[in-house]
């Protein structure tokens, strides 16, 4: 979520014409036309982050600029040419990062939240010990996970780490409560 993703369409020869569908997981079919005879495009239901790229050299594609979650789904291209007819087809999948944050709760534990991940991520501790875990789905298909460190020393201050696995990339935080 929030980059920019180039989908390129496939085919032999000269263009004559190429046809992007577009079935998002949210709204209705995009579709995007070019006719190469009259040097034409044409829009109908697409968002504005949804755009074409003619490159000299490079075969044409579509370009998303900053991914969001409702650009999730099935995109299709269809070319024709004098060498025959051509289809490409992609399905989109988009990973949102979660936010993190550590802290100690009131009882003195260390709590590690991923916030509306996309997946949900993975929460592990460092070193490993007994915790709870809750997750909260949203309308928006994100989940946040929350961990709760339950078997802590209350006798010695000591760093606990909690560890974050997550498609979109792994990352650790630590704290001492």
């Amino acid at each position: 979520a929030g980059n920019s993703s180039v989908l390129t369409c496939l085919f032999n020869g000269q263009i004559s014409m190429l046809t992007w569908k577009i079935t998002p997981k949210v709204g209705g079919l995009c579709r995007l036309v070019y006719r190469a005879d009259m040097n034409m495009t044409e829009r109908e239901n697409c968002s504005d982050n949804i755009n074409w790229t003619f490159r000299a050299g490079l075969a044409p594609a579509l370009e998303i600029q900053q991914v969001g979650i409702g650009q999730e789904g099935n995109y299709t291209c269809d070319a024709a040419s004098a060498e025959g007819n051509f289809c490409t087809r992609y399905h989109l999948t988009v990973l949102v990062p979660p936010r993190l944050s550590l802290y100690c709760d009131e009882q003195g534990s260390p709590v590690c939240e991923a916030a509306a991940g996309k997946p949900r991520a993975q929460l592990s501790w460092v070193p490993e010990s007994s915790s709870t875990a809750e997750e909260h789905c949203h309308h928006n298909e994100t989940v946040t996970v929350l961990s709760k460190l339950t078997a802590c020393s209350t006798n010695v201050t000591s760093v606990t780490t909690c560890m974050v696995s997550h498609p979109a990339g792994n990352w650790s935080h630590s704290i001492a409560c």
